[in-house]
C-alpha cells in the first residue's frame, strides 16, 4: 500500500457518495482507480508512469475524465466540505507555473486559463476557506488576470453575519456591496489612494495566515504545484481533488481525537 493511497476511514466516507452501476458490465474496481488517481495527484508523474498495481493507466485517466465530466468531482466536493465552519471566510489566490506541455492545447476557442504575468505562463487558482482554512469554493483564471474579478463567483454564498478577510487586491466598492447585500461584513485593509476609508479589525486580519496554510498545504500535491495539464478543467478537477483529500484528513483527524 502506497502513502499516498486511500485510508480505510477516507474510503468509507467516499464510498457512499460514488455513482452507482447497477447495471451492464462491473466498473473496474474504483478503490484501486481512485489510488491511482491520487497517486498521480500526489507524484506529479505523468498517467503513463502509473504504477501497475493500480490497474491499465487508461481506465484510471479516462475514469478520472468521465467522472470531470459527469459532475462526480464536483458532486464530491460539494458533499465532503458541507460541515464547513462559515463564521469567517477568507478569499485569496496564488499563481501556479505551468509547465511546458500544458501550453500545447490546441485551442479552438477554449480558455485553457493560461496567461502571461512576471512569472512566465501561469493559472491563478482562486480560492475561498472557511474557519479551520479549509476550502469551500474554488476557482481558476488565467495568470495576469486581476483577482477582483472572480469575487463575485467565489462570494455568492454567504451567510449570514459572516465575516470576510480579503486582502487590498478585493478593496472594490462592488465587492464590499455584494458581501453586505448578503447580511455580511467584510473586513478587508483600504488602498492607499482610498478617501474614505472603511474601518476593519487588524486582529481578524491577522486570521489570514489560514488561507496560506492552505495554499502551502495543496502545493505538497505535485500535480497542483506545477500544471501539467493541458486543460483548465482537468487542472481544476485536480485542485478539487487535492481540496477534498485535506478535508478528508481533517476528517479523519478529529475522529481520531474523539476516539481519544
Amino acid at each position: 500500500m502506497s502513502r499516498y493511497d486511500l485510508t480505510d476511514f477516507e474510503w468509507r466516507v467516499i464510498q457512499p457518495l460514488l455513482p452507482n452501476k447497477p447495471r451492464g458490465v462491473p466498473r473496474f474496481d474504483d478503490r484501486r482507480v481512485l489510488n491511482g488517481i491520487f497517486w498521480v495527484l500526489r507524484s506529479g508523474v505523468p498517467w503513463r508512469d502509473l504504477p501497475e498495481r493500480y490497474g491499465p493507466r487508461t481506465t484510471c485517466y479516462n475514469r478520472f475524465v468521465r467522472w470531470r465530466k459527469a459532475g462526480v468531482w464536483d458532486r464530491l466536493m460539494k458533499a465532503i466540505s458541507a460541515e464547513y465552519d462559515g463564521t469567517i471566510q477568507m478569499i485569496d489566490s496564488t499563481s501556479i507555473r505551468a509547465h511546458q506541455q500544458a501550453a500545447t492545447a490546441k485551442s479552438g476557442g477554449a480558455d485553457h486559463g493560461l496567461g502571461r504575468s512576471r512569472g512566465g505562463l501561469t493559472t491563478k487558482i482562486h480560492v475561498v476557506v472557511d474557519a479551520q482554512g479549509l476550502p469551500i469554493r474554488l476557482g481558476l483564471t488565467a495568470g495576469q488576470v486581476h483577482d477582483a474579478q472572480i469575487a463575485n463567483t467565489l462570494l455568492d454564498h454567504l451567510g449570514l453575519r459572516t465575516i470576510v478577510l480579503g486582502d487590498k487586491a478585493y478593496d472594490a466598492d462592488r465587492i464590499r456591496e455584494l458581501i453586505q447585500e448578503q447580511g455580511a461584513t467584510p473586513n478587508i485593509p483600504p488602498k492607499i489612494n482610498r478617501r474614505w476609508k472603511p474601518c476593519y479589525s487588524k486582529r481578524l486580519y491577522r486570521e489570514r495566515n489560514l488561507i496560506e496554510r492552505f495554499f502551502s498545504k495543496l502545493k505538497h500535491f505535485r500535480r497542483v504545484a506545477t500544471r501539467y495539464d493541458k486543460l483548465a478543467a482537468n487542472f481544476l478537477a485536480m485542485v478539487k481533488l487535492a481540496s477534498m483529500r485535506l478535508w478528508l484528513r481533517a476528517y479523519e483527524s478529529t475522529a481520531r481525537a474523539c476516539i481519544r
